[in-house]
C-alpha cells in the first residue's frame, strides 16, 4: 500500500498558496498532485466520491493538468481515503465528526 501523505510544508503555507492559487497539493501514490481544498468540493464532487465514480470525483477536484498523475498512481481505496484526509488537513479544516447535539442539563423526565 502506498502512503498518502501531506508534505512537511501543509501548514500555513499550504493554506496561503490555497488561497491565492485556489488549490493545495498533496501526495498522492507517489505523485504530487494539486487539488481544490475540501471546503470547495461541490455536492456533485462529493455524490461522485460516495457512489465510486472516482474518475468524475478526481475531474472535478484535481487540477486539470494533474489528472495524468491520477491515473498514472492508480490509487487504492485505502489510498484515497489517506489522500482525503490529508487534503482536508492541508486546507486547514481537518476532517472529524461533528460533536453532535448537547445533552440537556433538564431532566426530561416526569415527576
Amino acid at each position: 500500500m502506498t502512503t498518502t501523505t501531506a508534505a512537511p510544508f501543509t501548514t500555513l503555507g499550504q493554506e496561503t498558496d490555497a488561497a491565492s492559487t485556489g488549490y493545495v497539493t498533496v501526495e498522492l501514490s507517489g505523485f504530487p498532485v494539486r487539488t481544490l481544498p475540501t471546503q470547495r468540493w461541490r455536492a456533485s464532487h462529493l455524490r461522485a466520491l460516495n457512489t465510486g465514480d472516482l474518475d468524475a470525483f478526481a475531474v472535478g477536484v484535481l487540477h486539470p493538468d494533474d489528472l495524468d498523475a491520477w491515473y498514472e498512481g492508480d490509487p487504492t481505496q485505502d489510498d484515497i481515503g489517506a489522500w482525503v484526509t490529508a487534503v482536508a488537513e492541508a486546507g486547514g479544516e481537518p476532517l472529524g465528526k461533528s460533536a453532535g447535539p448537547r445533552v440537556s442539563s433538564k431532566s426530561t423526565r416526569k415527576r
